[in-house]
């Protein structure tokens, strides 16, 4: 694998990138890396782009399978579809990446973590993947970088459109979406429902129920996964470019894993926001906007005889426990076109965290407000972005972050970046306080990221190479008796490449990362690999049109790494071949199939924890170009 992986980087490697006179072409502007619409080409942070097309093309089950393997990116899941799943960017914790949905930030209060696996990818129209610190523009979290979700929406003009999709699989798989989009003169909309079952596979392998491992105990059943999902956005644009727009969406299912304590969580999450945006004068535009993100867990025990039974839920399960969460957010932005090629973007962020839980947490609620200043300026080839951000927590104080970035632009079209920024990430709720109550006193990490890269394009194929040093002071971590503690330090050094090209009816992407993500903490575990990181991955897709029909595959490789701090329990380096083709039948009607996992390989992404093998997926699909 070695081999292979070093192969890949001398192809060189950004974004998911294609030629310029490809038929299928990337956003022209990127929202997330600086807050506001800005072209593709004036970015200075490294982002990838998944498109709808991308989504269709590699008939994903999940938003696991749309990420795992980008540059940067590594999860690890619990045992299949729907079970809980964590995301490492370049090397950070899982909670150090900040995740939104249309610019409404999610996660739970309690844990600061996204439900991955909960997110219909149905729903989804495009995903912003940026690398790097974004603290100055975001405050707390945006320590390894910002992914933000952006659902299906119409078009003003559009005539009412429906789609509808249909998927059977292995282990009693079914998932299915339905959607009407469409606009006015000045107006668009969407509407989708969807959902998703399988009986999925054990969760936890056998013989892992021993003490401190796995699960706790031995389950040798199948755990199942149904959720239900729903969607709806809207927007309208008067004459003046005065702009209103909103959006929902809401995820309610049940989860089977293994547990001694608990073994059913039935969980919901919904994430709601709307802005308005307006031209003041002709080169000042103000945005207001407000969100609100709510997380749901009830969790149960109902022994070996799991069911996902809605109409006696709750008689013969105990509830072992819940945790409800509610953050409200609200921002004021502007942007001030200062000069030609230069802009200015400032403004103020709210957030108010509330939790209600089993657990007696000592404090169930803060605040957070961010003021915020980013100056945008191009001169000729050179490029300079400056931002500073100050941020006042009601539990954590005060904390101050900044950013600089410069790029230029060669003749030919080759562009060199460095930047360098500082970020920052606040303690959670269960950082603190769970599972006791009484708090353990922990400070906000803090981060400093050093970084250059290098890009090519436009043209037929697209890379770029990025190299960084990141440094994380009181980086949060658990003792022997599994309490959260601040290690001292640690340090990650990575190299990512990207590849990628849309000609001649071939669609190739190529992504690497090559990372150390040490514990520079002084004692035994210095020098250790932080858990569940590996030093190496790689990932190909290749598809090729044909006609009527499009046949392709994926591979993914990934090197060893450990599950625990101590660097005790391995997990072993593995190889997996997706294969996947399409048929279109005209242009609303196709048919896809593919298969995953094609040798069977077994291997784990978190210790003790089963994950799928050769699966089979079948999907018809309706969706006319609108």
């Amino acid at each position: 694998m070695k081999k292979t992986l070093l192969a890949t980087a001398l192809l060189s490697s950004i974004t998911i990138a294609h030629a310029a006179d490809a038929p299928e072409t990337l956003p022209s502007v990127v929202v997330t890396a600086n807050r506001a619409p800005t072209p593709l080409d004036e970015v200075l942070a490294p982002v990838t782009v998944i498109t709808r097309d991308d989504i269709e093309r590699l008939q994903p089950t999940s938003v696991q399978d749309l990420l795992t393997g980008l540059p940067g990116v590594v999860m690890a899941n619990t045992g299949g579809i729907g079970q809980q799943t964590s995301l490492f960017m370049r090397g950070t914790n899982s909670a150090h990446t900040l995740v939104l949905i249309d610019g409404v930030r999610v996660g739970t209060v309690g844990a600061g973590l996204p439900a991955y696996e909960q997110l219909p990818v149905e729903q989804i129209d495009h995903i912003e993947v940026v690398r790097g610190p974004r603290s100055t523009l975001y405050g707390s979290d945006a320590i390894g970088g910002v992914i933000q979700i952006f659902t299906r929406h119409g078009q003003a003009g559009e005539a009412p459109t429906p789609s509808v999709s249909v998927t059977g699989g292995s282990h009693g798989y079914s998932a299915g979406q339905f959607g009407v989009s469409g606009g006015t003169t000045h107006g668009w909309y969407n509407a989708s429902l969807g959902g998703q079952y399988t009986s999925g596979i054990n969760a936890c392998r056998i013989g892992a129920g021993t003490a401190f491992k796995g699960c706790f105990t031995d389950e040798p059943d199948h755990d199942a996964y149904r959720t239900y999902n729903g969607a709806l956005s809207g927007g309208y644009r008067w004459d003046d470019g005065t702009e209103l727009t909103g959006s929902w969406l809401r995820s309610k299912g049940t989860i089977e894993y293994d547990g001694d304590y608990q073994n059913l969580t039935r969980r919901s999450q919904q994430v709601a926001g709307g802005k308005l945006s307006f031209d003041v004068m002709a080169d000042w535009r103000m945005s207001v906007s407000v969100g609100q993100n709510q997380d749901r867990a009830d969790n149960y025990l109902n022994g070996a005889d799991k069911t996902l039974d809605y109409v006696n839920y709750g008689v013969d399960k105990v509830r072992q426990g819940y945790l409800y969460s509610k953050r409200n957010q609200a921002a004021w932005q502007n942007d001030v076109t200062l000069a030609p090629g230069q802009t200015l973007s400032a403004g103020v962020d709210y957030q108010q965290e509330k939790l209600d839980s089993d657990t007696d947490y000592l404090k169930t609620t803060r605040n957070n407000t961010g003021v915020f200043a980013l100056y945008q300026g191009v001169f000729g080839p050179h490029e300079i972005q400056l931002s500073a951000r100050h941020d006042h927590n009601t539990q954590f104080g005060n904390h101050n972050t900044g950013s600089a970035a410069y790029g230029f632009r060669f003749d030919n079209g080759m562009r060199i970046t460095a930047s360098y920024g500082t970020a920052f990430h606040a303690p959670t709720f269960n950082d603190e306080y769970y599972p006791y109550g009484a708090p353990v006193s922990l400070k906000p990490e803090k981060s400093r990221t050093a970084e250059i890269g290098l890009s090519g394009g436009p043209g037929i194929w697209n890379w770029a190479v990025n190299a960084y040093q990141t440094k994380v002071d009181d980086l949060i971590g658990y003792d022997a008796n599994f309490l959260p503690i601040n290690v001292s330090q640690a340090r990650i050094r990575g190299l990512e490449g990207q590849l990628g090209a849309d000609v001649d009816g071939w669609h190739v992407r190529t992504y690497l990362t090559l990372q150390q993500p040490l514990n520079r903490d002084s004692g035994p575990q210095e020098d250790n690999l932080l858990a569940r990181r590996p030093r190496r991955t790689g990932r190909v897709d290749l598809d090729k049109d044909l006609g009527a029909f499009t046949v392709g595959g994926s591979v993914y490789a990934a090197g060893y790494s450990y599950d625990d701090a101590a660097n005790t329990t391995r997990l072993g380096g593995y190889t997996t071949a997706d294969l996947r083709a399409t048929w279109h039948v005209d242009n609303a009607w196709s048919v896809q199939g593919r298969v995953a996992n094609v040798a069977d390989k077994h291997y784990e992404t978190a210790a003790y924890y089963n994950q799928l093998g050769r699966t089979y997926y079948v999907t018809v699909r309706f969706a006319p170009a609108p």
